[in-house]
């Protein structure tokens, strides 16, 4: 099992910031792939940017440029730095932690961006 815990969604104004954290722990293994999805009300999740444990990374059409995903490998914990925020931006953010078949989900953190 993998346990994963997000922190850092709230309400910001449009053009700010904000930086999500993912924490796992549990039973992990190296080569894995952490990324962050996020779904709107009606809306499917999508995702928002991913990376792997050797740096490569993902990122959705709608965020490049001002969405920046990084990972901490010795702690198990993935970032995403939210700059130029967008009211569409707003949606609950939701971790992912995957190796092979292996998936495991956050419990999701809002993140609201008025304009």
């Amino acid at each position: 099992q993998v346990q994963l815990v997000e922190s850092g969604g709230g309400l910001v104004q449009a053009g700010g910031s904000l930086r999500l954290s993912c924490a796992a722990s549990g039973t992990i293994f190296s080569n894995n792939v952490m990324g962050w999805y996020r779904q709107a009300p009606g809306k499917q999740r999508e995702l928002v940017a991913d990376i792997s444990s050797g740096g490569s990374t993902t990122y959705a059409d709608s965020v490049k440029g001002r969405f920046t995903i990084s990972r901490d490998n010795a702690k198990n914990t993935v970032y995403l730095q939210m700059d130029s925020l967008k009211p569409e931006d707003t949606a609950v953010y939701y971790c992912k932690w995957s190796r092979g078949t292996r998936v495991y989900w956050g419990q999701g953190t809002q993140v609201t961006v008025s304009s």
